[in-house]
């Protein structure tokens, strides 16, 4: 992908303490982005992700917010306009899951991943927007699943979330478009970060059985994809959920 440039871009990327949010930093400071590593909780894993940006040549600083937060993603958002003057790229990618039947969800389950998933997605975009429309340009990138197209047993609230994404993203592009705003989100399917962890070896054997490539996915080509769509090489891409899943679904 020699055309992603993204050389003076700022870029926040929310959940880039670890997984496919560390990926995503990576990718988009190696085509050139300066990368504002967002996090809530995981300061230590921030500042690896940091780190190991700076390591590699890239620009960066951390960032901690809380997106579930209307006022404090506001504050967050105008702290980057404020200190780096601009914001080009914001890629929403905090989530959390919680796995389990539905009948075993407390209300808490219920509103935490709903808050930090989709209103998170929500409340980051909204304000970023702001910056964007006025200025006639920008792209944001939301982080679905494949579980918000088919839904995942188990994993009902998450799958319902994932599906608010999508149709939040294709809504979003065609009010942003005109301002010349891109929207896109990717839909990761298996992919082999701590989030999935917690299958045995019985159960990812299974799993990739069901898998037409034969393996998980890693967190690196779903953060290519990334800075493509950030690029200027995917500046006829918008409105579009795109699905990284080795052929899964």
């Amino acid at each position: 992908m020699e055309n992603v440039n993204l050389t003076g871009k700022i870029a926040l990327v929310t959940g880039a303490s670890r997984g496919i949010g560390r990926a995503i930093a990576l990718e988009l400071s190696k085509a050139g982005a300066f990368v504002v590593v967002g996090y809530r909780i995981d300061a230590k894993g921030a500042q690896e992700t940091l780190e190991i940006l700076k390591e590699r040549g890239g620009q960066g600083c951390v960032i901690c917010s809380d997106v579930s937060s209307f006022t404090a993603s506001k504050v967050m958002i105008e702290e980057i306009i404020e200190v780096y003057g601009k914001i080009d790229i914001l890629v929403n990618n905090a989530g959390i899951s919680k796995i389990g039947l539905l009948i075993d969800m407390t209300e808490e389950d219920i509103r935490e991943m709903i808050d930090i998933n989709l209103k998170g997605t929500i409340n980051c975009s909204r304000h970023a927007l702001n910056y964007m429309m006025f200025h006639m340009g920008g792209v944001i990138i939301n982080i679905s699943s494949i579980w918000g197209k088919v839904g995942a047993s188990c994993e009902a609230i998450y799958s319902a979330t994932k599906g608010g994404i999508d149709s939040f993203t294709k809504a979003l592009a065609k009010e942003a478009g005109p301002s010349n705003v891109r929207v896109n989100a990717i839909s990761p399917g298996v992919i082999d970060t701590e989030m999935n962890r917690w299958m045995n070896e019985e159960e990812k054997k299974i799993l990739i059985d069901e898998i037409p490539v034969g393996r998980f996915g890693l967190p690196e080509e779903v953060g290519k994809l990334a800075a493509f769509l950030a690029s200027e090489a995917a500046s006829y891409i918008n409105g579009q959920i795109i699905t990284v899943d080795g052929g899964f679904i």
